[in-house]
């Protein structure tokens, strides 16, 4: 049996945010709307979650006809059984993460970022499955006493610190 590595650059539309996870059940799409729409007032999605068995189809979801179809897109390109992708624009992950990871179906949460992403697929004769994902550029150096500083006001100055 063979398998092939491939990775697979994910778009992520400017001043958006995506979240790629993993799950369980069809009703997944529903729910993760369900969580999206009570948690922050006025935030733009779309969702994608790749069936694993049955009809296995990506089914989706959403409230931004644009962010659905970049995330159906990722979708595809993905190819994973049981893999998720949501776009989300006015709102941060933070915002919506824990509620994601307290749907019954989500198993994990690969990465929730507005950076570049790269998926790490291994594909077998079965199908395929997602090994890893890079989540933005690798680190340059350990913040000095400047930049240290310039994070915390930061925080501040977007109201996620007092």
């Amino acid at each position: 049996m063979q398998v092939k590595i491939e990775v697979v650059p994910l778009e992520i539309p400017k001043e958006t945010n995506i979240i790629l996870g993993i799950t369980h059940f069809i009703k997944t799409v529903e729910d993760l709307y369900e969580v999206l729409v009570t948690h922050v007032p006025g935030i733009k999605f779309g969702i994608a979650f790749c069936e694993a068995s049955g009809d296995r189809l990506i089914r989706f979801d959403g409230n931004d006809d644009e962010l659905i179809k970049v995330a159906v897109e990722n979708a595809k390109k993905i190819g994973a059984g049981h893999s998720f992708v949501i776009l989300i624009k006015n709102a941060w992950p933070i915002n919506v993460v824990n509620a994601i990871k307290h749907v019954q179906e989500v198993l994990t949460i690969l990465c929730a970022t507005a950076n570049p992403v790269q998926v790490i697929i291994a594909e077998t004769d079965q199908g395929r499955a997602i090994i890893g994902v890079v989540d933005g550029f690798t680190p340059l150096g350990v913040e000095d006493e400047e930049k240290r500083k310039e994070r915390i006001e930061f925080l501040r100055r977007i109201g996620y610190k007092r």
